[in-house]
């Protein structure tokens, strides 16, 4: 599961018990992601509310395909096969178009995006690129080349905040050996009128 203890739900206690119950899958799965921080449940509790306000907020105004699509680029362009493994599984159900996903699946290993997305989704993923691998080169040239295909700021923001919590998930699994063994794949929260709804479903 991962290079460090990591308590399973059976024996969780306290305060952690409290916060797996409202995460769990079925059969009481936690996500690896998670419960690599049963250690320090309080990082957990963190961990958890990016999660849900950055990609399955009801104010969000992206489709949450796209934005599983943008942690899903993220974590390819970072190596990080579990997020990479997770998230298209969550793109692919909310697209419920499995041919276009796999468009876009075999566009993010071949570095052939800019020919199946529009100028503005194009945009996006070159920011996300940029963010990932080279985040001080970003200028104020590059918000204003987006707001010049119309994306707002409000936009800008949004993935902005989605793309920075997936390397931070990221690099949470990769430094902590995380894998995905025993895991349902593609679980998410599904309330989004509620911040505190965490249950993965």
């Amino acid at each position: 599961m991962s290079w460090i203890k990591v308590i399973p739900f059976e024996e969780a206690k306290g305060k952690l018990k409290q916060i797996y119950k409202k995460i769990k899958g079925p059969n009481n799965q936690i996500d690896n992601v998670l419960s690599i921080h049963s250690l320090r449940p309080h990082t957990l509790t963190g961990h958890m509310s990016l999660y849900k306000n950055t990609l399955h907020h009801n104010n969000n105004t992206f489709p949450n395909w796209f934005l599983e699509f943008l942690g899903t680029y993220t974590s390819y362009l970072n190596g990080c096969d579990y997020c990479y493994l997770h998230h298209f599984t969550g793109m692919k159900r909310f697209l419920n178009d499995d041919e276009k996903a796999s468009k876009l699946k075999f566009s993010i290993e071949n570095n052939s995006l800019s020919k199946i997305l529009n100028k503005k989704e194009l945009a996006l993923i070159n920011y996300t690129k940029k963010l990932t691998f080279n985040a001080s080169a970003i200028t104020e040239d590059d918000i204003l080349n987006l707001r010049h295909l119309g994306i707002s700021d409000g936009e800008i923001l949004e993935v902005n905040q989605v793309v920075a919590y997936f390397n931070y998930a990221n690099r949470t699994v990769l430094g902590l050996g995380v894998n995905t063994d025993n895991e349902i794949l593609g679980l998410s929260p599904k309330n989004k009128d509620d911040e505190s709804a965490w249950n993965h479903k």
